[in-house]
């Protein structure tokens, strides 16, 4: 019984060692590498909640677990492709004033702690989330990442373009952090994709399933920040 229930917390901390791997490989400026270990933390952090539900080994230390891992791949390791965009991780920072909007990002790792404690101890987030989960906040960064490297079927440029131009601009980068940050600790309810409760918000989660998926088999990760703002637009429908 032991064995068994240890075998979800082996995939948080699985979870948690990809946020890791993430940080170190972002920090040598390889963030595609930093980026497919967030993705692969995001697969484990999936399956840990899914098997311990599964086997009936859902408790306590899971959950903490699970938050301090969190806090790694969709806190730390996000703001740290904020902070490579921005152009930190090279030997070239001027020592003047300047070089704070560079470091702006890693208000991302305060807010992301700030929204997990708020999850832990909110009873009101069982069938709607409260704010931006930190997996879409992560999602997010990820995409501005791999857009080019996998650009879906249609390949359309102007897409991966724009968001490439994301990445060059510490204004917006910056922007970026700030607004997300600040809907992480909102009071927006947002969907949470748990199939009960009203019919209409099945409905409207059907709709953003079905849509994102096809947004995503389009356009590949250049379709994210899309389908995050069709997120935010069907939860209110929904509301």
């Amino acid at each position: 019984m032991y064995l068994k229930s240890q075998i979800p917390n082996l995939l948080t901390l699985s979870n948690l060692l990809c946020g890791i791997l993430s940080l170190y490989f972002t920090s040598q400026n390889q963030p595609e590498f930093g980026a497919w270990l967030i993705l692969f933390g995001a697969g484990f952090d999936f399956l840990d909640g899914l098997i311990a539900r599964a086997l009936g080994v859902d408790g306590e230390l899971g959950r903490q677990l699970d938050s301090l891992a969190d806090m790694v791949s969709f806190g730390a390791a996000p703001t740290f492709l904020a902070l490579q965009f921005n152009g930190v991780f090279t030997d070239s920072l001027q020592s003047n004033w300047k070089v704070l909007a560079l470091f702006l990002p890693i208000i991302l790792a305060a807010f992301s702690a700030y929204r997990l404690g708020k999850f832990n101890i909110d009873t009101r987030q069982s069938n709607r989330f409260i704010g931006l989960p930190t997996p879409a906040n992560a999602l997010f960064w990820v995409s501005i990442v791999l857009a080019e490297e996998v650009n879906g079927l249609l390949g359309w440029d102007f897409l991966v373009n724009t968001l490439a131009i994301f990445r060059q601009s510490t204004g917006l980068v910056d922007f970026a952090a700030i607004l997300l940050g600040i809907l992480m600790v909102s009071e927006i309810p947002l969907l949470a994709l748990k199939f009960h409760g009203k019919v209409d918000n099945k409905r409207s989660k059907i709709a953003l399933l079905a849509l994102g998926s096809g947004l995503f088999i389009l356009f590949g990760f250049s379709s994210v920040p899309i389908v995050l703002l069709l997120y935010f637009i069907l939860s209110i429908i929904a509301k």
